[in-house]
Parts: structure tokens; C-alpha cells; sequence
């Protein structure tokens, strides 16, 4: 394939996963956005009003950035992962394994649609925050740098899920016993200067942690880990899912039968 088709192949796919959640937006978006709204008035209103400021911020704005976080992870392999597989389960996948489009390009028309997810939900996530309290921006190239490395390192972990999953069942098991409490142990609704050492040392091991952390940062220059190690992990982890992905599209490993 030449150059123009590989776009053409590529902007096909990524256009089919964009316009598949925003054709079903209130089956996609809003429930984030409805339950976000809920975190801010329970906890950041309710409870936060009866907790002291944290590093001179409300709890309210401190706990901005990693709901809006955990809404990006979210969705971002929620996206990916039940696309893929419904594309698995109904063959459809079968028609682009046997044409002659790269790999590669298969892997980031998936990782576009969820990436634009993520963002679009992140967006939205953020804009009902700006109803409860007034942020700030530390650094926009760090806001943006997190948000964009964050939805792609979950939407090629979607991907990889999505790959080996057998049934509907299984696309849910990460979401629900590895990601949810890896994200709320990930200090979204706390610092973990606040817990005793042993624990501190523990949470450190959360790769979680360091994109909230990250992302916190560039809004509120508050980070509880090194930004430039939070910086490290999320390329790391953007590398070795990427090669993990084209390793088991190139070796068909449960995507062939």
C-alpha cells in the first residue's frame, strides 16, 4: 500500500470508531458525566467543605483533575475494547487481517477512537467541574502532554484485552478488578503524603498514581511522585503496549482461530 491509501485505511477505521459513540452519546458520554457530577457534589461539596485546604487549594479543586482523569482512563479503554471485541465476535475484524493494511494502521484507528473518547469525556467532565469551583493551569503543555499519553497507554491496553477475550464477560474483568481499584487507590481523592510510610511506599507501585499525579500538576503544580518519572512511566507504558499490540496482530494470537 502507498502512502495515500494507508491514510485512506487509517482515517476510515478511526472515523468508524469516533462516529459509533457519538451516534450513541447517551449511552457513552453522559453517563460519566452523571456520575462525575455526583463525586463533586458528595464529595466535593458535602464531605470537601469539612476538609482543610491541601497545599492551598479546596478539596474541591484538588480533586478535579483526578476525577477527570479517571474519567479519560475509563473510556478511553471502554472505548477500544468493546469495539474490538464486538468486531471479533462478529467477524468483521477477519476482513482486515486479510487485506493488505498494516497492522500498525489497524492498531491506531482503534487507539484514535478511543483516545477522541477519552478527551471528548475528559472535556465534559471538566466543563461540570467549572459549575462547583474555579480552577487553574499551571502548565497547559502538561495538562495536555498527560491527558493525550493517558488515553493512549488505556486504549492500547483495551486493545490488548479486547484481543484475547473469549467472551463479553471477559472484556469487563480488567475494568472491574484491576482498573477501578488501582484508580481509586491512585490518590484522586487524596495525597499520599496523608498516608502512613508503608502505605506511601505501596501506592508508588500504582502506575496509576503518576498520571494523577502528572495531570494534577499541570493544573495545580501540586504532585505527590516526580513529574518527569510520571512523564517516563506513561511513554514506557505507551512503547511496550504498542509493540505488544502488533505482536499479537502479527502473530494472530486470539484473533485467529
Amino acid at each position: 500500500m502507498n502512502n495515500h491509501q494507508i491514510f485512506i485505511a487509517y482515517w476510515t477505521i478511526a472515523r468508524k470508531e469516533s462516529g459509533r459513540f457519538l451516534r450513541i452519546w447517551k449511552q457513552t458520554l453522559l453517563p460519566s458525566v452523571v456520575t462525575t457530577g455526583l463525586y463533586y457534589v458528595i464529595f466535593g461539596t458535602f464531605i470537601g467543605s469539612q476538609i482543610a485546604a491541601i497545599g492551598g487549594y479546596s478539596y474541591m479543586q484538588f480533586i478535579v483533575p483526578g476525577l477527570v482523569m479517571m474519567a479519560v482512563i475509563t473510556n478511553a479503554f471502554s472505548n477500544v475494547v468493546s469495539s474490538f471485541f464486538g468486531s471479533k465476535f462478529q467477524r468483521d475484524i477477519d476482513e482486515l487481517l486479510v487485506s493488505p493494511t498494516p497492522n500498525w494502521v489497524i492498531i491506531a484507528g482503534y487507539v484514535t477512537g478511543g483516545v477522541l473518547r477519552g478527551i471528548v469525556v475528559g472535556a465534559l467532565v471538566l466543563g461540570v467541574a467549572l459549575f462547583f469551583t474555579k480552577l487553574t493551569v499551571h502548565s497547559w503543555a502538561i495538562v495536555i502532554g498527560f491527558l493525550l499519553l493517558t488515553a493512549i497507554v488505556f486504549s492500547l491496553a483495551g486493545l490488548f484485552n479486547a484481543a484475547f477475550a473469549k467472551k463479553f464477560d471477559d472484556t469487563m474483568i480488567v475494568p472491574t478488578f484491576v482498573l477501578t481499584p488501582l484508580t481509586y487507590l491512585g490518590g484522586v481523592f487524596y495525597s499520599i503524603h496523608a498516608l502512613p510510610p508503608f502505605w506511601q511506599t505501596v501506592s508508588q507501585a500504582n502506575p496509576i498514581l503518576y498520571m494523577v499525579s502528572g495531570f494534577r500538576y499541570g493544573f495545580l503544580g501540586l504532585s505527590d511522585v516526580s513529574v518527569w518519572a510520571s512523564f517516563s512511566l506513561l511513554a514506557a507504558l505507551c512503547i511496550i503496549l504498542l509493540f505488544a499490540n502488533i505482536f499479537i496482530f502479527t502473530k494472530g494470537y486470539g484473533l485467529k482461530n
